[in-house]
This record gives structure tokens, C-alpha cells and sequence, in this order.
């Protein structure tokens, strides 16, 4: 990722707090922040809410932006009642999917005192499609490089892949070296690791 969830100022423009999921696999997302009142996220954890939030329901059944107020997704549970106690009483939503019907990442923002306004909505909507675009995987990796990471990956060192694929261990060094570039990886075990979380391997 080439910016952290911290450089977009979230917690001044979300005062009561916020929670943002990006790139979300198949059960968890490439990387998370929350920053919710610790006492509120202590309940929503202990009581099971994340499966009943009608936020939640909104944002993975849509792709944009809308005020809580506005989702119009029952709330048996009066989950929102609940936020409102810990100073969460209004707050707005984001859900964006990716490139080609990609991976989804959304977030949810709270504010203690009014509703957020147009422009603020539009500003949490570009910061979430930003960081969840550059957090898509590079896309030009070479077979060659894959291999590599797939074979580190397995737990082989690189004389044993360059006898593996038959090829020097120079080429092997290279292929490596690039494919840490492309990933904006420091070391090669980085580099398997975002493969990975990229689903490329």
C-alpha cells in the first residue's frame, strides 16, 4: 500500500470514529484500522453486533456512500441506539468495489454532534477508493517472478529453486529483486507475504 489509513486525517473528519476495511478476501481484509471508542468495541465484539449492523448490511449489499440515517436497513437490535450511547449518533458509509468487480473495501464514520455533509461524504468516498485502489496488486509480474515467490513460498531457497527451474542463480536473484520492485517489497520474505495477501500466488 502506498499510503497508510493514518495520512488521510480520518479522525478529524470523524470525530466519534471511524472503522475502514480494505480489500476484503474471502473472510478478512488486507488491512483494517479501527478506531471506534474501545468500550464500544468491546461490546460490539462481546454481543456478536458485526453480523446484525445494518451499517455493515448496507455496505456489503451496495457500492457509494450514504448516511445512517439514510440506509433504510432494519435494526431489531437498535444497534444504532446502542452507538449513540458512546457518542456515535450520526454517521455515514462508504462501500467501494474495486476494478472489474474486485475485491470490496469499505468504511463506516461516526460523528458525535451533527450529520456530515455533502462534501465530507465525498471526501471519505475518494480517501476509501484511493486507498483501496492503491492497495490492488501490481499486475506486472512476470510468470518467471511468480514462480520464484511460489517456490519461496514452499519453503525453498534460491540454489534450490535455481536447480528447481534449471536457470542460474543469478537469474534467480534477479527475478527476485524485481519482483520485491513491483511489490514494494524490502525483502524477499515481504514479497511472498503481499503475493499472498494480492492473492497472486
Amino acid at each position: 500500500m502506498n499510503r497508510s489509513i493514518h495520512s488521510f486525517g480520518f479522525q478529524k473528519l470523524a470525530p466519534g470514529g471511524f472503522y475502514i476495511a480494505l480489500r476484503i478476501g474471502f473472510a478478512f481484509p488486507m488491512a483494517e484500522k479501527n478506531a471506534f471508542p474501545p468500550e464500544w468495541v468491546e461490546i460490539y465484539t462481546q454481543r456478536g453486533l458485526m453480523i446484525h449492523d445494518p451499517v455493515l448490511k448496507w455496505a456489503f449489499s451496495h457500492s457509494g456512500a450514504a448516511r445512517w440515517s439514510e440506509i433504510g436497513v432494519s435494526d431489531p437490535l437498535g444497534i444504532m441506539r446502542q452507538a449513540a450511547a458512546f457518542g456515535m449518533c450520526y454517521g455515514a458509509v462508504v462501500s467501494y468495489v474495486g476494478r472489474c468487480g474486485g475485491m470490496r473495501s469499505y468504511g463506516t464514520f461516526a460523528h458525535g454532534e451533527r450529520e456530515f455533509d455533502d462534501a465530507e461524504i465525498q471526501t471519505l468516498s475518494d480517501a476509501v477508493k484511493v486507498l483501496h485502489d492503491e492497495a490492488d496488486p501490481p499486475a506486472n509480474l512476470t510468470k518467471a517472478e511468480l514462480e520464484v515467490l511460489r517456490l519461496m513460498r514452499d519453503g525453498l531457497l534460491m540454489k534450490q529453486i535455481a536447480d528447481e527451474i534449471g536457470v542460474s542463480l543469478g537469474a534467480i536473484k534477479q527475478r527476485l529483486k524485481n519482483a520485491k520492485l513491483k511489490l514494494g517489497a524490502r525483502t524477499s520474505n515481504q514479497a511472498t507475504a503481499l503475493a499472498l495477501e494480492y492473492g497472486l500466488l
